[in-house]
């Protein structure tokens, strides 16, 4: 969770440095630097059940650890899972990317929040 939650806290001080910048006149109004936001997520397997953002007791229990790493449009960076018991299938790699596709949905929202106040 910690170097998900460092992926996107980054994006969120990256683009607001990019706004100072242009209000210093360091970077032209129309010069696009950024093409797309980034956030990351951890899910996992816990009692056979896909999860999201594992807190620590359900973390060392997991059966998969995930971290996923997306555009705000919804495409994929990184996918990076380890089956640390038990493999797992397609169907659940399915569901957890779906899950941590729904959290990297909420945290552009949230990211977009904070960038506007």
């Amino acid at each position: 969770g910690t170097r998900t939650a460092a992926i996107t806290g980054a994006y969120v001080a990256l683009a607001d440095a990019i706004e100072w910048a242009r209000g210093q006149g360091v970077i032209g109004k129309d010069v696009q630097v950024l093409t797309d936001s980034v956030a990351a997520v951890s899910v996992g397997v816990v009692d056979d059940e896909a999860r999201l953002d594992l807190h620590y007791d359900d973390d060392v229990r997991a059966g998969t650890d995930m971290n996923v790493v997306m555009t705000g449009s919804g495409e994929f960076i990184e996918v990076q899972g380890t089956a640390e018991g038990a493999p797992f299938n397609r169907a659940m790699l399915d569901q957890l990317l779906d899950l941590a596709g729904a959290g990297i949905t909420e945290l552009t929202a949230l990211q977009n929040q904070a960038l506007q106040a």
